[in-house]
Formats: C-alpha cells, sequence, structure tokens
C-alpha cells in the first residue's frame, strides 16, 4: 500500500511538472463515474457518478488561472433485511474555484489543477417492509471540501481526466470536454 502511494504520487508529480496552459475564458466540462466514497450507507452501493464545469475567470501570478464553476454527483445505497429494505441516495451540488498552473508548458495537452467546493449534501433514506419511524431525509448539510485533478486531452477539445477529493466519491474518472 505505501509502494502504491508513493509510486502515484511519483507519476502525479512528474506529470504536472509539465501542464498546458488553462487560459481565461476557457470552459471545461469534467463528465465521470466515481471509485470509493466517504459517504455512508449498507449494502450494495450505486456507482457514484458526477458532473462538473470550470470557466477560466482570471489570470494571476504565480503563473495561472483562476477558474469557478459547479459540481453535481449521486451515489447511493441499496440494504436488504428479512423484515425490510434500507434505501440511501446521496447528492451533492456545489460552486467551486480552482487554480489552473501555468508554469509548465512542455507538454500541451495537460491542465493540472487544485481547488475548493463548497456544497450541499441532499441525503434521503426510506424503509420499505417495517415501520420504524425514521425520516425521509437525515444528515443533509453544507460542507467544504478540496479536490486535485488533471485533464489530458486527445484532441483539441475531448479528453479524459482524474481527480481526487470530497464530492460523492474520493477519485473521479472520466471524459472531459473543453470549449
Amino acid at each position: 500500500m505505501k509502494k502504491s502511494i508513493i509510486i502515484l504520487f511519483t507519476v502525479f508529480i512528474a506529470v504536472a511538472t509539465y501542464a498546458q496552459p488553462f487560459q481565461q475564458g476557457t470552459t471545461a466540462a469534467n463528465i465521470g463515474i466515481g471509485l470509493g466514497t466517504a459517504l455512508g450507507g449498507l449494502g450494495k452501493s450505486r456507482p457514484a457518478i458526477s458532473a462538473s464545469l470550470d470557466h477560466g475567470m482570471w489570470e494571476v501570478g504565480g503563473p495561472g488561472v483562476i477558474s469557478l464553476g459547479g459540481y453535481v454527483g449521486n451515489t447511493g445505497y441499496k440494504y436488504t433485511a428479512p423484515s425490510y429494505t434500507a434505501k440511501w441516495n446521496y447528492i451533492v451540488v456545489g460552486a467551486r474555484g480552482a487554480y489552473h498552473y501555468n508554469g509548465f508548458t512542455d507538454v500541451p495537452n495537460l491542465d493540472v489543477y487544485g481547488g475548493v467546493m463548497m456544497g450541499y449534501n441532499i441525503v434521503s433514506y426510506t424503509v420499505d417492509g417495517s415501520d420504524m419511524g425514521m425520516g425521509n431525509n437525515y444528515g443533509s448539510g453544507l460542507g467544504f471540501s478540496g479536490f486535485l485533478g488533471g485533464r489530458w486531452f486527445f484532441s483539441e477539445n475531448v479528453g479524459a481526466y482524474a481527480e481526487l477529493g470530497y464530492g460523492v466519491s474520493v477519485l473521479n474518472v472520466g471524459a472531459t470536454f473543453k470549449f
């Protein structure tokens, strides 16, 4: 495990040393599936899905660009016991801001970024087949989180992304589109 973390960190640092400029006015959208979650639940989980959008707003020193955007994600769990079935559904909706580092220009297809998100976690819970007296939504609330990510573009407008941080999952991977 320790060796895997060191290898992943080394690869991320090596890749991060070659970043594509994310410019003011650039918009990028991510659509992905999540791996691992900090959201609780028993039983079988549904795959976490998410979408995010970043728009380059301001050029800043460092060198880089600040982007603003949004995030929405969904996952859930289902637990079946002999006398009842319980279901949890999580929807995270948030506003986010990121810093896209433009200091490394050797690899024109890469965008490396990190940021923060203020989000609202909407939690709903249902129980079928038993009068357990549980409410329909509990645990919903406002939260703050951070994230680190990278995008690799296969063409001028289409690529893949990976993002570590809190949302509906700890790691999101999927497709990214720039326009």
